[in-house]
């Protein structure tokens, strides 16, 4: 079982405390590739500008994902820069340029539209929209969003959540859809609006998933040294998503696996800049990490004697 993913590649140049690379590959649609790919097959549609050389391609072309919607345009490709201080949880945005991202019209290749699963990475929810009306029987639609859309367009991207099985929102953007403080009561109010499961993303403090039978939390991975935190959050949404699409089975004990899969692909990725510690991971790190996750929040029942 396959994934679609429909959203944003660029060139990111970034400063963290551990330095700065420039114009290096970045986007929604590039980390959540790159990552599911080690689970699944992957298909992107996203658009690039003249600039986006066969260099940009490689490292997803390594990892299997097929470039067929990959629309190329003539322009710039979309290019962000950012930096991050002590804090790696906010990044400033210095920089947005979304040139031939601006006029990005998603369509998909013949036959894709019979994808299982589907993710909406973070785009227009009126994109995210024309999206869906091009494919049939989906068995899984997810999709994530940011802050920028939901002030902008609450209405489209409310009309959108009732067709979306999973949505993939970090804790601020949730209490800003929802207008409420507790995340727990947030992702109740957003399962009322049609979507089964809320998965809310915390950076460092972790994930919470919401629905699927039950809530299940767990911590981020703990980690010496964080190098660059782009794209973690995509990233986990391809450990997640993909570990479902492997696994074909969308039943909560799943759905529990698949966010520890996630949170390990995250934790990988945030060792380095761009998709430079994916390009050396190899599955038995992930399989080692996993089980070390599993040890580190494993713990034995209530005693008979307290």
């Amino acid at each position: 079982m396959g994934i679609l993913v429909v959203g944003s590649v660029a060139l990111d140049t970034v400063t963290t405390p551990s330095g700065t690379r420039r114009e290096m590959l970045g986007g929604s649609a590039t980390h959540f590739s790159a990552s599911a790919s080690f689970f699944t097959g992957v298909r992107l549609v996203a658009v690039v500008g003249e600039d986006f050389g066969p260099e940009h391609e490689k490292p997803l072309r390594d990892r299997g994902v097929d470039l067929g919607g990959l629309q190329r345009v003539p322009g710039r490709t979309f290019r962000w820069t950012g930096e991050y201080g002590d804090d790696l949880n906010n990044p400033t945005t210095l920089e947005t340029q979304l040139n031939v991202f601006a006029g990005f019209e998603p369509v998909l290749p013949p036959g894709w539209n019979q994808t299982q699963v589907l993710f909406l990475a973070n785009i227009d929810p009126e994109l995210q929209w024309k999206v869906l009306e091009q494919t049939q029987a989906c068995e899984l639609v997810a999709a994530d969003t940011m802050n920028y859309w939901i002030g902008s367009k609450p209405e489209a991207l409310r009309r959108l959540l009732p067709r979306v099985k999973v949505l993939l929102i970090n804790d601020g953007e949730i209490r800003q859809l929802t207008g409420r403080k507790n995340v727990v009561e947030a992702a109740d109010a957003v399962r009322d609006l049609g979507t089964a499961v809320v998965v809310v993303k915390r950076g460092e403090h972790g994930v919470a998933v919401f629905g699927a039978g039950e809530t299940f939390a767990i911590p981020a991975f703990p980690l010496r040294k964080v190098v660059d935190p782009t794209g973690a959050g995509d990233t986990f949404a391809g450990g997640f998503l993909g570990f479902l699409a492997r696994s074909a089975s969308f039943e909560s004990e799943e759905f529990r696996r698949a966010a520890v899969a996630g949170s390990v692909m995250a934790s990988f990725q945030v060792e380095d800049f761009s998709l430079d510690r994916l390009k050396r991971l190899t599955p038995g790190e992930i399989r080692e990490r996993y089980d070390a996750f599993r040890r580190l929040t494993a713990f034995g029942a209530y005693p008979d004697t307290l």
